[in-house]
């Protein structure tokens, strides 16, 4: 069994498709997805404004996704975007894992430090009561 890894993508539909064309590729796309790998999320951020004309367009309909595949299903997707007329630009990354492993670390140091000051407290009373 392969490991599978969280992916995000982004991608920026040509708004020369007409809002029939630009569901019917987020369709096709999702479509794509839920057949290999597992769909977490998607975010239609809608028609934006691009920083700089592509392909003579100043719009463009923006779809961020957040699945979670195989290693190999990130390459495919990133063939098939550039392929399927209509979309203009496209971005597909791995998402990190550290995140979780971070919070973990930052669980178990607070843990260790809290045990820390419980036994300097118990040294502190012994000592103290030894003085006695």
């Amino acid at each position: 069994m392969a490991l599978k890894a969280n992916y995000e993508t982004v991608m920026v539909i040509s708004m020369k498709q007409g809002e029939e064309g630009v569901q019917a590729i987020i369709e096709k796309i999702k479509a794509l997805i839920e057949k290999h790998a597992v769909l977490q999320s998607v975010d239609e951020w809608g028609k934006r404004k691009l920083a700089y004309l592509i392909n003579k367009e100043s719009e463009g309909y923006y779809v961020l996704i957040n699945f979670e595949s195989e290693a190999e299903f990130p390459a495919e997707l990133d063939r098939i975007y550039k392929i399927t007329d209509g979309i203009m630009r496209s971005l597909i990354i791995k998402k990190p894992e550290a995140t979780s492993k971070v919070a973990a670390k930052a669980d178990e140091q607070e843990n260790s430090e809290t045990a820390q000051e419980s036994v300097a407290e118990t040294v502190v009373e012994e000592t103290a009561a030894s003085e006695e």
